[in-house]
Order: structure tokens, then sequence, then C-alpha cells
């Protein structure tokens, strides 16, 4: 007997939560922890998401041999602008902390189900009803309102500069990438065929990105120098696997959407769980934005239904 509808979301919601959880953990390891008597550190990011890529698209190509699953016939030209957005998003991300803070950052990528569900609707054909986009801007209004750290203003007022256009380049990235998602859905493309040939997509940019930076030699020489640090890469890899997994089999059978909603509450609910275990006070504000995200969450699973993906 199948998993039901309710039950196998939950599954994906705790499978993402659970690996990304332990994944941010290993990641934390690497890039904050300190190797050899020097206490050399590891910045070699995109070397660790090159990794990370292989071992995911690995990772898949077992399910797919495991499983024998049938040919895919998606055309290939969407699987590889899909990885090519992936990585660009990832990238631009990344980049713009050289400019704008960490809270900035999240604050900004809590934006991400607007991008998805609006070029869905312009690119993929998608139809809303109009309680889908209240639910969807009631979920990012509220982690946007617990995700905030009040601060001293420094007077200057508001700029919209480099970081800024990069986080705004990385949610029409986000976007792009959901609607690549949605155009394989409407071939039938199952979630490890998406998996395995988004990641090798990506490996393709990442290695000329690699080779282009010399990052890679870098961060070789470092693991030959370290390595200590090589069974954490693969563990840091394995979790990012099995999250992916779960991403994808979410993306497959509920859409881009839902998995850009479930993502963008992961952080939310991470820290909620820390005031319910530990006790952690919450300011005024982000109970606000608890009753919102809630409120959110609610009229989408009781409202929120979208029309079916036209074929191709």
């Amino acid at each position: 007997m199948g998993l039901g509808h309710n039950t196998k979301l939950l599954l994906c919601f705790f499978g993402i939560f659970g690996c990304y959880f332990y994944y941010g953990v290993v990641q934390e390891k690497i890039t904050r922890g300190t190797y050899g008597a020097e206490n050399e550190r590891f910045y070699y990011t995109m070397f660790l998401v090159f990794c990370q890529c292989i071992i995911n698209a690995l990772f898949a190509k077992g399910i797919l041999l495991v499983t024998d699953s049938p040919a895919d016939k998606t055309p290939a030209h969407l699987s590889f602008i899909c990885g090519v957005t992936y990585v660009g998003a990832m990238l631009a991300s990344n980049a713009s902390l050289k400019w704008v803070n960490y809270p900035t950052q999240v604050l900004g990528k809590s934006c991400k189900p607007i991008p998805v569900m609006i070029l869905g609707v312009l690119l993929a054909g998608k139809r809303y009803n109009i309680m889908k986009y209240l639910s969807v801007l009631l979920i990012v209004i509220g982690v946007a309102l617990f995700m905030y750290k009040d601060g001293k203003s420094d007077g200057s007022g508001f700029s919209f500069g480099s970081g800024e256009m990069l986080l705004l380049t990385s949610l029409t990235l986000d976007g792009l990438t959901g609607v690549s998602q949605e155009k394989m859905r409407g071939y039938g493309m199952k979630a490890h065929y998406m998996m395995l040939m988004m990641n090798l997509s990506a490996l393709v940019v990442m290695s000329l990105s690699l080779l282009a930076t010399g990052e890679i030699w870098q961060a070789v020489a470092f693991c030959s120098k370290h390595p200590e640090i090589v069974p954490e890469i693969i563990t840091f890899g394995f979790a990012s696997a099995l999250g992916q997994n779960f991403i994808f089999i979410t993306v497959s059978e509920f859409g881009p959407l839902m998995c850009s909603i479930m993502t963008t509450t992961r952080k939310f609910f991470t820290i909620l769980g820390s005031v319910v275990l530990f006790g952690n006070a919450l300011a005024t504000r982000q109970w606000i934005g608890t009753a919102v995200v809630f409120t959110g969450l609610v009229l989408n699973d009781r409202f929120g239904k979208s029309v079916k993906l036209e074929k191709p």
C-alpha cells in the first residue's frame, strides 16, 4: 500500500529538515574549524559544492540502478538549464555576503517562493487560485518577520548596491530553476532522474569555475596536507545527497513551489524548535511572525490548491 498524500509530504518535510540540519552542522565544522598545528582554515567553498554535486549525482545514479528505472525522455536542455540556474543561484547568494550581512541574505532568500510562483505562472503555465497567492505571501512575510534581526541604523537609509543586486539575481535564478523543474515534471521526469541530471549539469559549471579560478588546485593541496578533512567532506556530501533525495521527491510529487515553501520555513522551524526545547525567548515581532506563518500554512493546506500543469 502506497503512502498517502499528507504522509508522504510530512515524510519529505522531516527528511529535508533532519538531513539539512546535520548538513549545516558538518558544513560549519568544515568551514569554521581549524586543521593541523598551524590551525589552518578551509576557505574553498566552491570546491566543497563541487564535491557535494559529485556525491549527489552518484547517489541518484545508484538509486536508479537499484530500482531499475525506465529510460527518461525529458529533453536534455531542460536538465542543463536547471543545473545552471541552480548553481548560479547558489553562487550569487554566497557572493552577496561580500556586500550584505548574513541576516540580510536570509531575509532576501526567504522571499524565494515568490519568484518561483510568479515565473511559474509566466513561463511554465501554472495557475493558482487567489488563496494560494495569499497563503504564500503570508508565509514569506511571517518568515521575514521571524528572521529579521533588530539593529542600529547607520542613518544612511536604504541603498540598492552590488549585494542587493546579487540577491535579486539569486532569487530570479531560483524562479527559473522552478520553471525548469515544472517543465521536467510535465514530461513525467522522476525524482532521481531530475536529481542526477541537475547535478551533472551543475558539475559542468562548477568544473569550469574551479579551473578558471584555480581554486581546485588549492583545495586539493589543502586536502593532501590535511587528509583528516576528507571524511568530513564525504559525510557532508552524503548529508546533501540524502537531503536532495527528499527535495526532489517533493519537487516531483508536489511541485517546486511546495518545495520552496518547505525549504524557506525550515530555518523558521529550526529556531522555533529551539524555543520549545530550550526555552529561548522570542521577541513580540517573532511571535507575530510565527502566527502569520502558521496562518499561511493552514490556508495553503485548506484552500491553496493549484490547477494541474498542462502537458508540454
